[in-house]
């Protein structure tokens, strides 16, 4: 290992944080670059465009509703995915890779974020969402513009949780004692990162965790 590059053990533990220093370090990493370029993009687009209609309210609504749950189906179903053969392939993504080492050291900055590889193909595929799923491409694009600042919004509250920032609402709060739950108390319960008590409590994944064993894993997924 060569002088500059830091472990667990020897990474510098971080002190209190202000909310101007955490957002100057968010800003630093591409993932909020890319996110906010493509939230500019599509509202210029959105608004060049109109044909403003009484569904282009109801679609964030429907969106902002829909969220907590699908938030929830990716982190099992994606983050979560146990690596899998299929002869000699290993089917495994980079989400996946990327996110079991995020399990393993919470604190390492740069595995908090979205990967740029991943969030590109994302991207595409929403746009490619937007442009073919809905019946007007102006609704398509207000269908976008709704995900793309719930997704600069979901990395930014997860990045804000990984660090030594300290919640000041009880909202906040409440959302950050739920992921740090995630993290090291129990990978297999609270799922949901931007909300709490909402898709988890709905689907069984909220318990109280004073009732919750310590899970020897959630800092190894998928580790025996």
């Amino acid at each position: 290992m060569s002088s500059h590059e830091t472990t667990p053990a020897t990474r510098p533990i971080r002190r209190s944080l202000s909310l101007r220093d955490a957002a100057r370090e968010f800003l630093r990493h591409p993932s909020p670059w890319m996110i906010a370029t493509s939230l500019v993009v599509v509202l210029g687009t959105r608004l060049a465009l109109g044909d403003w209609q009484l569904t282009d309210a109801l679609v964030p609504l429907l969106v902002l509703a829909a969220f907590p749950l699908v938030e929830w189906v990716i982190h099992v179903t994606v983050l979560h995915w146990r690596p899998r053969h299929l002869g000699p392939l290993t089917l495994d993504s980079e989400l996946a890779r990327k996110h079991r080492a995020h399990h393993t050291d919470p604190r390492d900055v740069p595995l908090i974020f979205i990967p740029p590889k991943s969030l590109t193909l994302t991207i595409v595929a929403l746009v490619a969402i937007a442009l073919l799923a809905f019946p007007r491409p102006a609704l398509g694009l207000t269908f976008l513009l709704t995900v793309t600042v719930l997704g600069i919004l979901y990395e930014w509250t997860h990045y804000l949780i990984h660090t030594d920032y300290k919640p000041k609402h009880a909202a906040y709060r409440a959302v950050w004692r739920n992921h740090r739950h995630h993290h090291y108390k129990n990978e297999h319960y609270w799922f949901t990162v931007t909300t709490t008590n909402t898709a988890d409590r709905l689907l069984g994944t909220a318990p109280d965790p004073a009732s919750v064993p310590t899970s020897p894993t959630a800092r190894h997924l998928h580790a025996s």
